[in-house]
């Protein structure tokens, strides 16, 4: 992968870690579904007036738009809103990227080499021991909404190479314009009027600043970012990247929310460290033509 390109991943990945404690600022005063559907009402709106609609089917922007806002984000925020920690909802979405790993075998017929595998399987070690050691108290259906929302990021990233996107920008604005209205209908048969009775009182600086971060910075930067490596780099080279964004997001986690990781975390966070750079190593025997990107 190309330095650059490393770098923005890096980047994106340290935005959206960043994101799980801000976002359960917001969360704090505002109802998970109603709060992702202002997220991606504010996303598409105004943009898709300036922007021009991407040469992709409207399917593709129908279906990432409602895989990416009500099957992925709005169950993180559930599940967050349950009582699963930011820090370990960054860590457990990182489910994806072994979901994905398997994605690009089945349907792109990518190879994983030696040390992806090794790399899967200590990433697994790591994931497994931070989770284990999580401070907080959430409940069962909070970790399970946070991981079908790991498989729905992965079933994303496979749009994103099976519909061939190149306006990776317009994408993004205009799949946010589908989540909207099927969020505002589920908060209104969950709660009733009460989410949208009581949202003005419920605004305040931070929730502005939660919601402003989601939409401007975790959603049109790093969707960009990141969809812009899946259409130039093979799924399974850049799904290991976004192992970093748990070290990320419980270190924020901790600064920000004061939930600080113990003595057995850091050693969870250094096996998926360790696991990311066996991971990222190129294999003498990559398929040239699934590889061609690598080497640019």
């Amino acid at each position: 992968m190309h330095r650059k390109h490393l770098l923005l991943a890096v980047l994106v990945t340290a935005v959206w870690g960043i994101n799980f404690p801000i976002s359960k600022l917001g969360l704090a005063r505002i109802d998970p579904l109603l709060l992702t559907a202002i997220r991606f009402a504010l996303a598409a709106l105004p943009w898709v007036f300036f922007v021009k609609r991407p040469q992709v089917a409207i399917a593709w922007l129908a279906a990432y738009g409602l895989i990416f806002g009500v099957a992925m984000w709005a169950l993180i925020n559930l599940g967050i809103a349950m009582g699963v920690p930011p820090g370990s909802a960054s860590l457990l979405i990182q489910f994806s990227a072994f979901f994905t790993l398997g994605w690009g075998v089945l349907l792109f017929r990518e190879t994983l080499s030696r040390q992806q595998l090794a790399g899967v399987a200590l990433a697994s070690v790591g994931l497994a021991g931070i989770l284990l050691g999580s401070p907080g108290k959430a409940t069962t259906t909070g970790f399970a909404l946070v991981m079908v929302s790991a498989l729905a990021w992965s079933i994303g990233n496979v749009i994103i190479k099976v519909s061939k996107v190149k306006e990776i920008f317009a994408f993004v604005v205009w799949a946010s314009l589908f989540p909207p209205l099927p969020l505002l209908l589920l908060t209104w048969c969950w709660h009733g009027a009460a989410p949208f009775s009581s949202l003005a009182s419920q605004i305040n600086s931070t929730a502005l600043f939660s919601l402003a971060f989601q939409v401007y910075a975790a959603t049109h930067f790093c969707y960009w970012g990141w969809n812009f490596l899946l259409r130039e780099y093979p799924a399974s080279r850049v799904a290991p990247l976004s192992l970093l964004i748990p070290v990320f997001g419980i270190a924020s986690s901790a600064f920000i929310l004061r939930q600080l990781p113990g003595m057995g975390d850091w050693v969870s966070l250094a096996l998926i460290l360790a696991a990311l750079a066996i991971g990222m190593k190129k294999s003498p025997v990559a398929r040239p033509g699934l590889d061609r990107a690598a080497d640019a």
